[in-house]
């Protein structure tokens, strides 16, 4: 068997996901890889690119774009590995990452997930430790409570702020720009819910695990370079709408109805609160195209709240 199954589910990244499988082609060194790359209807030469130069990878050619737990979970159903990794196309591993991932976690069999530490491009760690949300998280992260009130006692609790980024940690939730996964845990409580069209489907996967007794763990000597948002940044509004929207369904489905209908009465007012401050800055001429993107943001978003 297969030792790691790695996924990278591809979307109008051609450059990121070259630089992303020629790493794992150098990763085949240190550990037994099965590389899949699911492109998502990229509509560029991402696919022609996998098939031409990286001869060893098997590519899934997707007519329409499916979201990206759904892209990977056309791979884990196939996947020959004892144990799955989500990578995204921008994501690059340090030497020797992945095996120290696989090491682990054959060293802790009652470990289904780990994650490594994540950095910038520019070297610095990004944060990926995460604890459950409560329901106050909801409303405050990536908010504009957030934006005024950025350094509050709940987010420090969410962003596990009380510990550093070097201690080997069990931890609630990683984020999912490398996930690596014990395929039997995955068996028992199934795949990424593909309601969660991108964003939050980790955080879910995560929840599920620990709700069936299994441990998630951050791995600091392994670490990625993740250059973050490579696709999402080229469609801000999109990027924008689907993060909500799965804050919107996480809600709905750990914190049941009444919650996430309130949630979405809060973007609501947010969204309108924010319309008016750009509308504001807009008609005393402050940076207009900036502040014309920014309302064709909002009111894209806006409309997704109100369901229309």
């Amino acid at each position: 068997m297969t030792e790691l199954t790695v996924s990278v589910v591809s979307h109008r990244t051609p450059g990121l996901l070259t630089r992303c499988l020629e790493t794992l082609e150098i990763e085949r060194e240190t550990v037994d890889l099965e590389v899949m790359v699911v492109d998502n209807a990229s509509g560029d030469e991402s696919a022609e690119l996998v098939q031409a130069r990286f001869p060893r990878v098997t590519l899934i050619r997707n007519q329409q774009n499916v979201g990206f737990g759904a892209g990977h979970n056309q791979v884990f159903r196939q996947a020959r590995g004892r144990y799955w990794c989500a990578l995204n196309s921008d994501a690059v591993p340090s030497r020797g990452a992945l095996k120290t991932l696989v090491e682990f976690m054959d060293a802790n069999p009652s470990v289904a997930v780990t994650g490594p530490k994540l950095r910038y491009a520019d070297g610095s760690v990004q944060s990926s430790r995460r604890r459950f949300p409560a329901a106050a998280t909801l409303f405050l992260e990536s908010t504009q409570f957030q934006r005024f009130w950025p350094d509050n006692a709940v987010l420090r609790r969410y962003y596990v702020r009380d510990r550093t980024d070097d201690e080997l940690q069990d931890v609630e939730w990683l984020v999912g720009a490398c996930l690596c996964v014990r395929a039997a845990a995955a068996q028992r409580v199934g795949l990424f819910d593909e309601r969660f069209f991108m964003y939050s489907e980790e955080l879910d996967w995560c929840r599920r695990f620990r709700a069936d007794g299994w441990r998630v763990c951050y791995v600091p000597s392994a670490e990625v370079t993740h250059l973050e948002g490579g696709s999402s940044r080229l469609d801000l509004a999109a990027r924008d709408r689907r993060f909500q929207a799965s804050k919107l369904a996480y809600a709905a489905k750990w914190h049941g109805p009444l919650l996430a209908a309130a949630l979405r009465g809060y973007l609501v007012l947010e969204y309108l609160a924010r319309a008016v401050e750009e509308g504001l800055k807009l008609l005393f001429g402050s940076r207009v195209a900036e502040r014309r993107a920014r309302l064709r943001i909002i009111g894209s978003s806006l409309k997704n709240a109100l369901g229309l």
